[in-house]
């Protein structure tokens, strides 16, 4: 009996309003293609090691379903942080992750996540080479941070680029109502904890009825808070309302994170990143008792990665073709490799699907280039709107059900 032609697809990390159009992408090639079954782990390598997984024929029965998950947040089979061990350091635990591929006659394994993810891909590709195996890895980008090497750009980061300008300019509008002769000060903190292209997006919401924000602050720029305060003070004698954007992971000369001055970032996950909360609310705090003045900080927090309904349709279109692509590349004989997105034009703007070595993607980061960033270290510059504005182009309306999106949600055994 000829052997099935399966494949196993997971998601992890942090979630993205687009994550599930990447999977949507994975089944409908997977299928089109002639792949048997299409297996998702639950909760990622984490689940999958418990032999926690689903075969998604049981979950999506039709093109409506697919189309359903295109506009599902969050990650539709759950996600993890889970850190896989140094092969040299546990050879036992990669023979029983192989034996599990192995039963389900795993022919292609894709896992849709960010930097940590690809170090998953990294290390399972690495083994599989070293003892022989046949399973093929690919990785597929997903990070509203934007920090992968080599691809222009991740899925996830145009739709929360959109959803962070937008309500850039909402916040804007509220706090310009309140300003009537008395100064306010609106501080809005932004993920990011070491790329500030998500803080930069802010950037977009100046447009031809609105200032924008005027300030921002990214993580790459050592942060000063006596030329803060100073440049605050300059401002609230110009207008009264003045509404500054931070990177949740702003660090002072010393490599303090600011929100550290506040007693934050306790939590270390698995891969030693801290968690870091509390930045807009300690400068808050900080310029109210200098300055006398009102002052609130807006954590947009994890609305920035599930607004759903203000997904961009260039994001969702390109999370879908990196997923297909991704088992393109795995049928076709490639593995230990990432799909990226390419740009190929600005104007009209244009994307294709590459491929590259996820040796040269695992555990770097991409920043924002510091010419993007003005003299000042204060706000971006107009190279950095014009690479932004084209991801947030298009809308994915949701299907509404009594006023209120309808979403695909995974059905438990």
């Amino acid at each position: 009996m000829a052997k099935r032609r399966n494949i196993i697809v997971g998601q992890s990390g942090g979630p993205t309003s687009v994550i599930n159009s990447s999977l949507a992408g994975v089944y409908k090639t997977a299928k089109e293609r002639g792949f048997h079954k299409v297996y998702g782990m639950l909760h990622g390598i984490q689940g999958f090691l418990d032999e926690q997984y689903v075969d998604l024929s049981t979950q999506i029965h039709s093109d409506m379903d697919i189309e359903l998950l295109k506009r599902t947040p969050s990650a539709f089979l759950g996600s993890c942080r889970y850190k896989l061990p140094e092969i040299h350091e546990n050879p036992d635990f990669y023979e029983k992750i192989f034996s599990i591929l192995d039963k389900l006659e795993i022919e292609a394994f894709i896992y849709i996540g960010g930097n940590d993810s690809m170090d998953t891909i990294k290390k399972l590709s690495d083994y599989a080479i070293i003892k022989g195996h046949s399973q093929k890895f690919l990785g597929v980008p997903k990070t509203i941070d934007n920090d992968l090497a080599l691809t222009d750009h991740t899925p996830g980061f145009g739709s929360a680029a959109k959803y962070i300008a937008a309500s850039t300019k909402e916040v804007i509008r509220d706090a310009l109502g309140l300003s009537y002769n008395k100064e306010n000060i609106t501080i809005l903190e932004i993920m990011g904890r070491n790329a500030g292209w998500l803080t930069g997006a802010t950037a977009l919401a100046r447009t031809e009825e609105c200032e924008g924000p005027d300030l921002i602050y990214l993580p790459e720029i050592t942060f000063d808070m006596d030329r803060f305060f100073k440049k605050v003070q300059e401002l609230v004698h110009k207008k009264k309302n003045v509404v500054i954007a931070v990177s949740e992971g702003i660090k002072l000369a010393d490599g303090r994170y600011v929100c550290e001055l506040s007693g934050g970032a306790d939590y270390v996950d698995a891969f030693g990143h801290r968690q870091l909360q509390g930045t807009a609310s300690y400068l808050a705090g900080y310029l109210g008792a200098k300055m006398g003045c009102k002052t609130r900080a807006i954590e947009f927090s994890t609305l920035q990665r599930s607004a759903s309904h203000m997904a961009s349709r260039t994001d969702i279109d390109e999370a879908f073709m990196v997923g297909g692509a991704a088992v393109k590349a795995a049928d076709e004989g490639d593995t230990g490799k990432m799909v990226v997105i390419d740009r190929v034009a600005d104007d009209p703007y244009m994307s294709a699907a590459g491929i590259y070595d996820v040796h040269r993607i695992a555990n770097n980061e991409k920043l924002v280039p510091r010419d993007w960033v003005n003299k000042e270290g204060n706000f971006v510059t107009e190279e950095f709107v014009d690479y932004v504005k084209p991801l947030i182009q298009g809308d994915y309306q949701p299907f509404m059900v009594n006023g209120l999106p309808q979403h695909l949600v995974l059905r438990k055994r």
